[in-house]
């Protein structure tokens, strides 16, 4: 058995939709790596496991530890990790010296960093340096201050040039794949048929080549998830009842059981009562 790398992922353009998730934690890792192409550890998991605003104030200490978990606890998905805002946007020496921490200490098959022609000359510069890139253009989390909020891209055809050079940059840069997120759903499907790597969709269009969401939103584990997401289950109301079981147990002395707990040996207890 052999872990998907990049160079996998890219392959699969036009051949089959590329299953995508968030993977913060061993856990989670473990459950969705046999269903998996590819698991992200995204700056996300800011807002879903720190409660954070947005995703600025993630570290790369904090990708990387997190990181580290995904990688060891899963075996077939291509495992890819976000750059965290400010540690590629300075220079490029810079997303560089932070790409290769990230990859060494993690064992992980690439990065993905935000940004399209502004990220060109970094996309080029890791990439040829061995380092496997996703792109990421549309709705950006990392700029949601510059843009005052999380707003649609695309919605009128005037603008869509730019987002198409967008994804071309990253293209040319050398990105094996590019996330699209956030996008009106024809100018998604015209960037996917013009990009010869795949695109991944995020609140994009179904005809992107696949899709991503953040495993807790779909699992319903989130207080409040955009449009684009569809719940397969309702985690936290199954949580909240095995809690209020478990604390009911234990009030009423039900918990624990005979069942849970340790006896002692019982020829020990024998030479004792000999004593």
């Amino acid at each position: 058995m052999r872990r998907k790398s990049s160079a996998d992922i890219k392959g699969l353009k036009g051949k089959m939709p590329i299953v995508c998730l968030t993977a913060y934690t061993a856990p989670i890792a473990r459950a969705i790596d046999d269903v998996g192409d590819l698991l992200l550890v995204g700056d996300s998991l800011g807002m879903v496991l720190y409660d954070y605003e947005n995703t600025l104030p993630v570290t790369v200490d904090q990708m990387i530890e997190h990181s580290k978990s995904v990688v060891k606890a899963s075996k077939k998905s291509c495992v890819i990790v976000d750059l965290p805002f400010g540690s590629y946007e300075e220079s490029v020496d810079k997303a560089f010296m932070n790409a290769a921490r990230v990859m060494k200490e993690t064992n992980c098959n690439g990065v993905k960093l935000e940004g399209g022609q502004s990220m060109f000359n970094t996309i080029k510069y890791l990439t040829s340096r061995s380092v496997p890139v996703m792109g990421h253009i549309g709705l950006q989390p990392q700029s949601v201050l510059l843009d005052g909020g999380y707003k649609v891209k695309g919605k009128n055809k005037f603008d869509w040039q730019k987002y198409i050079d967008d994804a071309l940059a990253v293209e040319e840069g050398g990105a094996f794949s590019v996330v699209l997120e956030g996008m009106a759903e024809p100018l998604a499907a015209e960037i996917t048929s013009i990009l010869k790597i795949p695109t991944i969709g995020i609140g994009a269009s179904p005809k992107c080549d696949g899709q991503i969401l953040v495993t807790e939103d779909m699992l319903g584990l989130t207080n409040v998830a955009p449009k684009f997401v569809k719940k397969y289950t309702n985690l936290d109301k199954l949580i909240k009842n095995s809690a209020s079981q478990y604390a009911q147990d234990v009030r009423n002395r039900v918990f624990p059981g005979s069942e849970h707990t340790y006896e002692m040996n019982a020829q020990i207890i024998k030479n004792k009562g000999n004593d």
